[in-house]
């Protein structure tokens, strides 16, 4: 089975023979991941498409994928052949592929799913949905072990803690505010499985996920006790004794859902259903469980006074590395072309030689031309452009570092531009702008700011298909819930955006077949001020690194935004200049001087 369409052939056969009429493979793993270890990512599997959202469908004469505007372009290529159906969702998120089961299935129709890659919310919306059309929903049927030969093992890479340094805060000083929420919330106990949030809680990293450094584990917080669930060997005997210390045990992975069974009637655990996995929970317990949210997941959110320290330093850094990477493409584009794949390569590379740096944070979006209005486009190193001295680029990297994590976003002219790209561009910097300068009181949520990113472009008629921004982890994911700017009544837009808060702020415009624009800073939420009425926030620029004065259009701004990036460009090259040598120093002035006279 070497291709998709084989793949798909032995789903199709398997849910023939056990028959049943549909099987559902979605894109997460037993802890709601965005980023997976190779082990879980069936849907790539099964169908060839390597967004990181999406699900498929198949039943006995169709097979589809259902994936969000990110990633339509993306999906199409990487479909061609395979049989699979690309089925594009209206809104991000959506569960639009159980309105089109519904429609075409009904009175005893069987669809079946792994439900321990579904959280319990979502199989409990499938069970509703499905109950008013009488079709049964199977929840312990895994059709991919099976049919996956040479599947990848589970990933055994070491773990290893950060010190006060760099967290700011003790792993008991965070179990400590955690207990302090359970117990008035009279909880005796508390399930946490997504990884970045268990990473954060015990103040431990690993490599277990590309560009997440977090490792497969479940942990169960109780109010004297920690248990944690991993593969002991994992654990290096110093780490195992100093977990000791702060009440820790560890038990094996797998052996989670066996040590819940025994959790007592006179217990109460919390689990949020969004994120815990359905078989978690699929048989009875003897405990009470709560329904709520991860306690952790806004303790997280809301970066303390060290980790914004290190993060302020971490952004020099970065765009001292991401400044010698543009650099580089521009002396290089004199002699030759560069691919966009070789460019992406040398973006890690360059961040590699700073101090502290551990990765990726994801995998970087290198688009040239056509391809920069693919919006998660990443570059094969067969396929990938070439990059020459003229046209428009397109590059959004980030990294990992022991001090931060981050995400920019950069597009450049290489040639001349022309008069309608440097009009976009404009209106797409005119909008980051607007949100950078906000001022809005407390209480505030991410869909009320969103506006701001897309007023100028909505004033032409324009748009774009993603959202403006997303939270950002420290030293973790770096998509990182639960605030962000978008549209809707999701998590993401509807989290007060609150002091400490680290998000992305990232809106762009994208014409099919020529070119895309992203301009992409993160920005801090200051502590609040009190106004006359009522106390405030703002946001504090994070990111260093001027924009492309090639691309902007003077007469589209007004003279605050020209004030905004002047300050800005010049803070930029103040703190990155500290990490370059002379020359280097003096090609980006000569970069950004129109800002600076």
């Amino acid at each position: 089975m070497n291709t998709p369409k084989d793949r798909i052939l032995a789903i199709r056969n398997a849910i023939t023979k056990l028959r049943i009429d549909a099987y559902i493979i979605g894109g997460s793993d037993p802890h709601q991941s965005e980023y997976l270890a190779d082990h879980w990512k069936a849907r790539e599997w099964v169908s060839g498409f390597s967004g990181s959202a999406g699900l498929c469908v198949v039943t006995k004469d169709h097979a589809g994928l259902w994936t969000d505007g990110r990633y339509f372009l993306q999906a199409e290529t990487e479909l061609a052949g395979s049989g699979m159906v690309l089925h594009k969702q209206l809104v991000q998120g959506a569960p639009e592929h159980l309105d089109w089961l519904c429609a075409q299935f009904g009175k005893g129709s069987i669809v079946a799913i792994d439900g321990s890659c579904f959280s319990l919310g979502q199989v409990e919306q499938m069970k509703q949905l499905f109950q008013a059309k009488d079709i049964e929903l199977v929840t312990d049927m895994d059709l991919i072990e099976s049919n996956w030969n040479q599947r990848p093992a589970l990933p055994k890479n070491e773990v290893f803690l950060l010190n006060k340094k760099l967290t700011g805060q003790e792993r008991s000083a965070k179990l400590a505010a955690i207990r302090a929420e359970m117990h008035d919330a009279e909880l005796s106990h508390y399930l946490l499985t997504t990884l970045d949030d268990i990473a954060w809680v015990l103040n431990m990293r690993s490599s277990d996920v590309e560009y997440n450094p977090v490792s497969i584990a479940n942990l169960i917080i109780g109010l004297n006790e920690v248990w944690l669930f991993i593969d002991t060997d994992k654990v290096p005997a110093k780490i195992k004794d100093d977990f000791i210390k702060d009440g820790l045990k560890l038990m094996p992975y797998l052996d989670t859902k066996n040590f819940m069974s025994k959790l007592l009637a006179s217990n109460c655990l919390l689990v949020d259903t969004s994120t815990v996995n359905y078989a978690l929970l699929s048989s009875d317990l003897l405990c009470k469980v709560v329904k709520g949210v991860n306690i952790s997941k806004k303790l997280k959110a809301i970066k303390n006074k060290t980790e914004i320290k290190n993060i302020r330093l971490t952004m020099e850094y970065d765009g001292a590395a991401l400044w010698r990477s543009l650099y580089w493409l521009q002396s290089t584009l004199q002699k030759r072309t560069v691919s966009e794949y070789e460019f992406a390569h040398l973006i890690a590379k360059k961040r590699s030689e700073m101090p502290g740096y551990v990765g990726e944070s994801f995998g970087a979006i290198i688009g040239y031309n056509a391809n920069g209005a693919i919006i998660h486009y990443h570059p094969d190193e067969q396929k990938s452009a070439m990059i020459q001295a003229r046209g428009m680029l397109l590059f959004d990297s980030g990294g990992q570092y022991l001090t931060g994590t981050t995400d920019i976003t950069r597009t450049v002219s290489l040639g001349r531009a022309t008069a309608t790209q440097k009009k976009h561009y404009t209106l797409v910097l005119k909008g980051m702008i607007a949100l950078s300068m906000a001022q809005f009181p407390v209480g505030t949520r991410g869909v009320q700011l969103d506006i701001l990113a897309r007023q100028h472009l909505w004033q032409e008629g324009l748009n774009y298909g993603h959202g403006t921004g997303h939270g950002v982890g420290y030293f973790l994911n770096v998509h990182e819930p639960p605030q962000g700017f978008i549209a809707g009544l999701g998590e993401r837009g509807s989290t007060v955006i609150e002091a400490g808060m680290v998000t992305s702020n990232e809106p762009g415009f994208y014409l099919e077949g020529q070119y895309g624009i992203r301009i992409e800073n993160l920005i801090l939420t200051s502590a609040a001020t009190n106004e006359a009425f009522g106390m405030f926030h703002h946001f504090e620029t994070l990111t260093l690194f001027p924009f492309d004065s090639k691309l902007i259009e003077m007469a589209y701004l007004n003279e605050s935004e020209l004030q905004w990036i002047a300050e800005y460009t010049e803070i930029s090259i103040d703190r990155i200049s500290e990490h370059l040598d002379r020359k280097e120093t003096a090609r980006l002035v000569k970069y950004a001087q129109e800002f600076l006279e």
